[in-house]
């Protein structure tokens, strides 16, 4: 086995020329990394260092420390073929990326990586689809490079996302500060659990006098009368 030491930088497509050392093929996901070893086509291994964590595309190389270069090619993966009828496609494309999903665009196509829950989904809007094995190169970030952090339904299913958010009434808005403790369900298989705090301001006497004054900002909002519960009985 070759090893080909370490790789500290990457030279992007069209960038390069000269013939590589060797190659390495990639998915999609396995082409996001900072710090991994891999094993390239002909055998070899290389150790790739870089500085910060680089998406990178099919074309691309890693550069050796002897100035020699492995190119990355994108591996083969189970792929969707979304298709649509009439105007349609644009509609399921802005559903898909409302879900943050990787997608190559197409002027009569799209392809996502197979996932069964945006399939279902995707069927139920109209779509037709066709499963397809090939190269996964989506589109990138908001200005054509990065990542699209996404929500991938493969194998491995029912992942959690804790969020604490703080919610801020705007100035002068009325009612009670509520930082409501609930589930939002995106229809992918899962959950984001979001933990705040409701704060009524309930004063909670315990010689069982409950006064539930809510203070809802309303003028002239009528308060709720405080109710007693006796505990010692009646001797008459």
């Amino acid at each position: 086995m070759t090893d080909f030491g370490t790789a500290h930088e990457v030279a992007r497509r069209g960038s390069w020329a000269e013939a590589p050392a060797d190659r390495v093929v990639l998915d999609y996901g396995d082409r996001l990394l900072r710090r991994r070893r891999l094993a390239t086509a002909g055998g070899g291994a290389l150790l790739v260092d870089l500085a910060e964590t680089v998406s990178l595309d099919a074309g691309d190389a890693l550069r050796l420390a002897d100035g020699r270069l492995v190119e990355v090619v994108a591996a083969e993966e189970d792929l969707v073929i979304v298709r649509a009828p009439g105007g349609l496609l644009a509609r399921l494309a802005w559903h898909i990326g409302n879900r943050h999903t990787p997608c190559e665009i197409g002027a009569e196509a799209l392809r996502i990586r197979a996932d069964h829950v945006m399939e279902d989904m995707l069927r139920r809007l109209g779509a037709e689809l066709e499963h397809v094995r090939g190269p996964f190169t989506p589109e990138g970030g908001a200005y054509g490079t990065g990542r699209v952090m996404g929500h991938y339904h493969g194998p491995a299913q029912g992942h959690d996302h804790d969020h604490d958010h703080a919610h801020s009434r705007a100035p002068g808005a009325q009612g009670t500060d509520h930082s409501p403790s609930h589930s939002h369900s995106h229809g992918h298989g899962h959950s984001h659990e979001h933990g705040h705090s409701h704060e009524h301001g309930h004063d909670h006497e315990h010689g069982h006098s409950h006064g539930h004054g809510h203070d809802h900002g309303a003028s002239g909002a009528a308060e709720a009368p405080a109710h007693r519960h006796p505990h010692e009985p009646s001797h008459g």
